[in-house]
């Protein structure tokens, strides 16, 4: 089957972006993403405005990206979609267009875990860009999960480190309301961490044992730390912006370096692949990417716009599983948390 033509048309809902895409195979022939703008106002994802958002959203995005793709639906091979994890009301939008499309176009129906996607965005066949070999480990980051998991192959992944509390996407945007910025804020916090000195401030790495990460005790401590220097000086943050933002991205960098350096010594697989939102973060991007020459190791960051929420991710999961024969009948089900 390797060498068919699969056309995989890929549908994303699971939060508050409604992604299609087109892939040939391996290749990503369009990636279409509306954003949800409404919700910036309230600080954070509102389920059932981003619910409504999807609905409006969803037949424009699929039609823009079969015309970008300039490929026919009766083309299409196999429809892919994300079943979870994610909100509820979200996931269904795409579960049920999903499901009535492939009815009507009478072709397979595939139902992708989200997070297996952020992971297997790597298998697409970009220029310019290695794909790791099995088993390699890879770093999940985004704003629900912060997981090392073990890849064996496509189809056989292992969590061996997870949070036990907040993810640590959750830690840079809380982080950065407590210093007044705008929703989402750790983009504002890599931004700014730039130009900062990332020694100025020091806060305490929590201590958990073993692969496991915890992030609600640093976000307690950044918060008593503002607290207490407003107290002083209510210029503070303005006066010192850069440096807290470098301080803080740099005590979360150390906390996921320090598993990530771990669980290779437990493993002793020295390949590494990051995904999800976070790493799109350039500090975590960059330090990555120095372990090579420092440590030996072989790391692989992904396309900037395969790390945030896209159908591309989830379309070539989609023809991985295409190749296995692994569908769905119409009574599959969308799933808030999904065993991983």
């Amino acid at each position: 089957m390797q060498n068919q033509e699969v056309f995989i048309l890929a549908i994303e809902s699971s939060c508050d972006d409604t992604a299609a895409a087109v892939l040939h195979n391996d290749k990503v022939l369009s990636n279409v993403v509306a954003n949800q703008l409404i919700h910036n106002q309230y600080g954070g994802v509102v389920p059932e405005l981003a619910s409504r958002a999807h609905q409006q959203n969803i037949v424009p995005v699929i039609d823009a990206a079969l015309r970008k793709a300039n490929v026919q639906k009766e083309q299409l091979s196999a429809i892919a979609f994300t079943q979870g994890p994610g909100l509820m009301g979200s996931l269904l939008v795409g579960t049920s267009f999903s499901k009535s499309l492939s009815l009507a176009l009478q072709i397979p129906l595939i139902a992708v875990n989200h997070m297996h996607a952020h992971i297997l965005a790597h298998f697409i066949d970009e220029e310019g860009y290695d794909k790791p070999e099995f088993p390699f480990l890879a770093l999940t980051i985004s704003g629900g999960h912060t997981q090392i998991v073990k890849v064996s192959s496509f189809f056989d992944m292992e969590i061996i480190g997870e949070t036990t509390d907040d993810a640590v996407g959750e830690a840079f945007d809380k982080s950065a309301k407590i210093l007044g910025l705008p929703y989402p804020g750790g983009p504002l916090i890599d931004k700014y961490a730039k130009e900062g000195n990332p020694k100025a401030f020091t806060f305490t790495k929590p201590k958990v044992p073993g692969l496991d990460f915890s992030f609600s005790g640093l976000k307690t401590a950044i918060l008593y730390f503002i607290q207490k220097n407003k107290q002083a000086n209510p210029n503070f943050i303005e006066e010192n912006l850069n440096d807290i933002c470098a301080s803080i991205q740099h005590t979360i960098i150390e906390i996921l370096m320090d598993k990530i350096k771990l669980a290779v010594k437990e493993t002793g697989i020295k390949q590494i692949a990051i995904g999800g939102g976070v790493s799109a973060n350039s500090g975590i991007r960059n330090t990555l990417k120095e372990t090579e020459s420092k440590y030996g190791w072989k790391t692989f960051i992904p396309k900037f716009e395969y790390t945030t929420d896209n159908a591309a991710m989830i379309g070539i999961v989609g023809y991985q599983k295409y190749l296995s024969n692994r569908f769905e009948t119409s009574a599959v089900v969308s799933k808030a948390r999904i065993q991983f």
